[in-house]
């Protein structure tokens, strides 16, 4: 049950890009799994991008395939979202969120995470 703190939201034309970081608040970091999550306004929040921690392994949902990135960053427990071509469809409140389970697969289920950050809003205009 870490604490994640994530940011890099805001207003960006369709066709343009963002980047959204997240960091583990504190100095021990045991997630092996971090991901991001997005939720627009009426619908349920959903996965994104998830990414394991030791291997760089990631899984993306279709719908961001080939446009977003998700990586690990160069500091511990650090995890960046980059986001191309974005589409007014992409706008929803962004959610980083982390597991400890090393699953054999990087779990899309909101449930299977523990930790969450405070969400990001990210809009894109037409």
């Amino acid at each position: 049950q870490v604490q994640l703190v994530e940011s890099g939201g805001g207003l960006v034309q369709a066709g343009g890009s963002l980047r959204l970081p997240c960091a583990a608040s504190e100095r021990t970091f045991r997630s092996a799994i971090m991901g991001w999550f997005r939720q627009a306004p009426g619908e349920e929040r959903v996965f994104v991008a998830g990414i394991t921690l030791a291997s760089g392994a990631t899984r993306y949902a279709d719908s961001v395939k080939g446009r977003f990135a998700i990586s690990r960053g160069n500091a511990e427990g650090t995890v960046s979202l980059q986001m191309n071509s974005l589409k007014p469809e992409d706008t929803a409140i962004y959610y980083c969120a982390a597991t400890p389970a090393p699953t054999s697969q990087i779990p899309m289920a909101t449930i299977l995470y523990n930790s969450w950050g405070q969400g990001t809003q990210v809009t894109v205009s037409s």
